[in-house]
């Protein structure tokens, strides 16, 4: 049977990246998609044809969740067309990556409200559409090993992804008397579309993979398969977990001091 066999999933940045394969396997388990993106509609439109393929329903619309108004339209569109969400996976984000002393107020503005204002409006709809309905349900947040291990030049996203890996936390407790489970996947190097420059780039190839005992980035599927387990009733006694998937890499921080 499969796993998420009717269920209804919100996944934000579904239009490319570990969205767009999260979007591409919960279909394929049974689950109908709201795809969000903010600026490609193509790529969204291609997640929906894979959706599709999979027999599944979806709906595709364009969103800034840095602003509640877009995200509350989202979630009454959801409601309309496909039913009360079950699942809300919160991926869309973004980085800069600066000196502290070179960072505008604005380019901290859209990494923070991206990346932590974003999952927090995502939240708030979801968990009360799932209080109408009784409870239940599954949220899971993308972090990144940055959540916990600092990067130079990256203030705004270590400051954003260490907020959302404790949001998760106090959400898991704060949501666990209505049986909602909240966890984390915190991904190391991934072959996106916002790192495919880094990881096409012999030189920065060389200085990154060596730190990374399995010498390769990881692959958006991976993520998936992993997102999976999390949002299906197999996980259904995992709640406040932050999941590393970083081919070693976390562990391997400090060697060599």
């Amino acid at each position: 049977m499969s796993k998420l066999a009717g269920k209804i999933a919100v996944i934000t940045g579904a239009d490319s990246g570990m969205g767009k394969a999260m979007a591409a396997v919960f279909a394929r388990e049974g689950a109908h998609v709201a795809i969000t993106y903010h600026s490609d509609q193509q790529g969204a439109q291609d997640t929906l044809e894979q959706v599709r393929k999979a027999g599944g329903r979806g709906l595709v619309r364009q969103v800034d969740v840095r602003d509640e108004h877009s995200v509350s339209a989202l979630f009454k569109a959801v409601d309309e067309e496909l039913g009360t969400p079950d699942i809300l996976v919160n991926n869309a984000g973004t980085g800069k990556s600066k000196p502290i002393t070179e960072l505008t107020t604005e380019e901290f503005d859209l990494v923070i409200k991206t990346d932590l204002y974003g999952p927090f409006f995502c939240a708030r709809e979801f968990i009360r559409r799932r209080q109408q309905v009784g409870g239940q349900g599954k949220i899971l947040n993308i972090t990144s090993v940055h959540d916990s291990i600092p990067s130079p030049n990256n203030v705004p996203y270590g400051a954003a992804k260490g907020g959302l890996l404790t949001m998760t936390r106090s959400l898991a407790l704060e949501l666990a008397p209505l049986k909602i489970n909240v966890n984390a996947i915190a991904p190391g190097l991934i072959r996106t579309p916002m790192t495919e420059a880094r990881v096409d780039d012999p030189q920065k190839r060389e200085e990154e993979l060596p730190n990374i005992p399995w010498k390769r980035p990881g692959y958006p599927e991976e993520i998936a398969e992993l997102a999976l387990y999390l949002v299906s009733p197999e996980s259904d006694y995992v709640t406040g977990q932050n999941f590393t998937i970083d081919g070693g890499l976390e562990m391997n921080w400090g060697q060599g001091a």
